[in-house]
């Protein structure tokens, strides 16, 4: 018999080449990789994993650079608490709407452009940051400085479109939490960089000036390396495939409505409000909250804010690796029960660290804490990628922008002024974080099934639930040979329980290509 064209062949999954390409990783039928390779920095896969991790560690070391100096700057500036309060929610707030379109961005342009060019607009904001000279200077470079969080969504995106169902998790988890550590090695390096200019014979209030200029410049060189260093998909960069014809140029307000009209996605923009949101928040307060509550000095308050951020070396990964574990035995099922059970822990944990009275104490429930919620944060982006293919920046945004919401919410209505102290913030912060996981119940894959119940008893198929993202037309046009080809590869999420309730996985597709 004739062999199939190379557009329509299904790569082995343990093959190391596609075609005419070769890829030092195997990969599936999207050259996407199966496995993750944490050591390697081979092109197009783990260099972009690097290069993302990279750039976001940089992004967050710049929005969070303030904190652990505003006992110096408070003093320059004449800040009062609740001047703090609004920069830090400023801080978060432009990222709001920065991740949304970050997300568009990322579908239409790539995320090597999207994320190269908004990392290179905001980085005048972080060298304004030695400028500032009045509340309201200050308040706007944090804003504006905030931007630059939103290469979070690039980095789940690019990893997504590099990686296969089997490790997507884990590829987003671990680029996600090593970024993540960019706001816990910044309250280890400000007070150290400040210390070295101090000493060296600046005054303290000229010192944290001039300290701003290493993260801006940090941020600068992570930009050009993913301009000139990394690629947008396995295949290529989409300039380049959309003007051979292997990728189309896609519409935007399709896009759009596949995204806004998919329930999944605004369920996990919520619950991620009181993940992610909560850890922004954190990373906010904390030091101020030890330095103010326990009476340590500036440097202990700074290390045991920096703990907090730094489990994110193995936390967010692991909450990704985990999911990608669980779904192995049990598909889509086991990945919302572990994201809603690893969340609602993470809540109980945020109640009594508030609750709880002496140091030590404090700092053993605060790392647990850290622990559960930032792998509810991983654990959530094991979810995202599956819930559209031809949205999925823009679902990835959606979810990410819902981590700065409940971030902002969470600040002003807990931390901002002096309503609520701290230690009764950071409870109720709690409670809420219990009450807006409960809607993970609703998630259900008529395909794969939800929490309480399997899949739907009229028989979807992956490819029927992915091919609904188009109509005919575009069909017509060849347009939906990628969400294919993926609803091939995501058949894993069945779990091995399930895993030949419907279309063999060694069988040709219903749908035709």
């Amino acid at each position: 018999s004739t062999p199939p064209k190379d557009t329509d062949m299904e790569v082995p999954d343990a093959a190391m080449n596609s075609g005419d390409k070769k890829f030092a990783l195997p990969v599936d039928s999207e050259n996407k990789a199966t496995e993750f390779r944490i050591y390697s920095a081979a092109a197009p896969h783990m260099r972009a994993f690097h290069l993302s991790w990279v750039s976001f560690f940089a992004c967050f070391v710049s929005t969070f650079a303030a904190p652990p100096l505003l006992p110096i700057i408070r003093d320059n500036l004449n800040l009062t608490s609740t001047d703090i309060g609004n920069a830090g929610i400023a801080a978060v707030t432009g990222a709001v709407f920065a991740r949304i379109t970050m997300g568009t961005a990322c579908d239409l342009f790539g995320p090597r452009l999207a994320s190269a060019a908004l990392i290179l607009l905001t980085a005048p904001a972080v060298f304004c940051s030695a400028m500032a000279n009045s509340p309201m200077s200050f308040l706007l470079v944090r804003f504006f400085t905030g931007f630059s969080l939103a290469t979070f969504v690039s980095t789940q995106f690019w990893m997504s479109s590099m990686f296969s169902a089997p490790v997507v998790g884990t590829a987003n988890g671990v680029a996600g939490g090593w970024g993540n550590l960019g706001g816990g090695a910044t309250q280890l390096i400000m007070p150290v960089v400040f210390s070295l200019i101090r000493d060296i014979g600046a005054t303290k209030f000229t010192a944290w000036r001039i300290a701003f200029l290493i993260p801006a410049l940090f941020q600068t060189l992570s930009a050009f390396a993913i301009f000139f260093l990394g690629q947008d998909l396995p295949d290529g960069n989409y300039s380049r495939l959309q003007k051979s014809g292997d990728k189309h140029k896609d519409n935007f307000k399709q896009v759009l409505y596949h995204a806004v009209t998919n329930y999944r996605g605004w369920i996990l923009a919520l619950t991620y409000g009181y993940c992610f949101g909560v850890e922004l928040t954190v990373d906010n307060i904390i030091a101020q909250y030890f330095y103010d509550r326990f009476n340590v000095n500036l440097h202990t308050a700074g290390i045991i804010a920096a703990s907090f951020g730094l489990a994110n070396l193995f936390s967010r990964p692991g909450g990704g690796l985990l999911s990608d574990v669980v779904a192995k035995k049990f598909g889509m099922r086991g990945r919302l029960w572990t994201l809603w059970i690893v969340q609602m822990l993470g809540g109980l944990f945020c109640i009594l660290l508030g609750k709880v009275g002496s140091l030590g104490v404090s700092v053993a429930v605060m790392l647990i804490f850290s622990v559960f919620v930032q792998a509810a944060c991983g654990l959530t982006f094991g979810v995202v990628p599956f819930v559209s293919r031809r949205s999925l920046g823009v679902i990835s945004g959606m979810t990410g922008g819902g981590g700065n919401v409940g971030a902002v919410l969470t600040q002003v209505i807990f931390f901002r002024g002096s309503r609520y102290s701290t230690e009764t913030g950071i409870t109720l912060m709690g409670v809420m974080m219990i009450c807006c996981t409960l809607p993970i119940l609703f998630i259900f894959f008529p395909q794969w099934g939800g929490m309480f119940c399997g899949p739907s008893s009229k028989g979807i198929t992956e490819e029927e639930y992915y091919m609904s993202e188009w109509n005919s037309t575009e069909k017509d046009k060849g347009f939906h040979k990628a969400s294919l080809k993926f609803a091939d590869n995501s058949r894993s999420e069945r779990g091995k329980k399930v895993d030949s309730a419907l279309t063999p996985s060694n069988e040709t597709p219903p749908t035709h290509v």
